[in-house]
């Protein structure tokens, strides 16, 4: 089953100590970007950014960076507002999607649309493991592989070898 993912970007960025590590909100954006790019990449979901720029006169616009899709809305127009918009579209069946916010009426709204909610420490903490399950597989990966007779010396090896061939 395809799976998709809409987070509420500042939602996210409030969660965790992104905006507070990096001393500008661009730079907390571009972090939280790589690091859902990074995430999308792991576990499959589709990734949809959403941020709030409401109070910014402008159209809104969207992008895809690193690989997934930056929506900034419109003057007068709430990020909650566009996900919820962008369930009602992105809605199919064999289709799941999942929106992550700690804003409870947004997920009381998306989950009666069909949408999954989850909490913005919740996505946190699964984009965490997900890096570091990414990071155990690779090592394991790297890791040679040993047979039983590592560690033996020549002596215990021809041994062996002779009692295998029964001579």
């Amino acid at each position: 089953m395809e799976e998709w993912l809409i987070v509420d970007g500042y939602n996210v960025l409030g969660a965790s100590s992104e905006a507070a590590q990096s001393g500008s909100l661009e730079e907390a954006r571009d972090r939280l970007i790589r690091r859902l790019s990074e995430y999308q990449a792991i576990s499959g979901r589709k990734v949809i950014l959403v941020f709030d720029a409401h109070r910014m006169p402008g159209a809104g616009t969207k992008q895809e960076l690193e690989q997934i899709e930056v929506h900034y809305t419109r003057h007068r127009e709430t990020a909650d507002e566009r996900i919820e918009k962008l369930v009602r579209q992105l809605r199919r069946p064999g289709r799941r999607i999942f929106v992550a916010t700690s804003d409870y009426l947004e997920q009381r709204m998306v989950f009666g649309q069909g949408a999954y909610r989850i909490s913005s420490r919740e996505l946190l903490r699964e984009m965490e493991a997900a890096r570091e399950g990414a990071k155990r597989e690779n090592l394991i990966r790297q890791m040679p592989r040993k047979s039983g007779m590592d560690g033996l010396s020549d002596e215990a090896r021809q041994r062996l070898e002779r009692w295998r061939r029964k001579k």
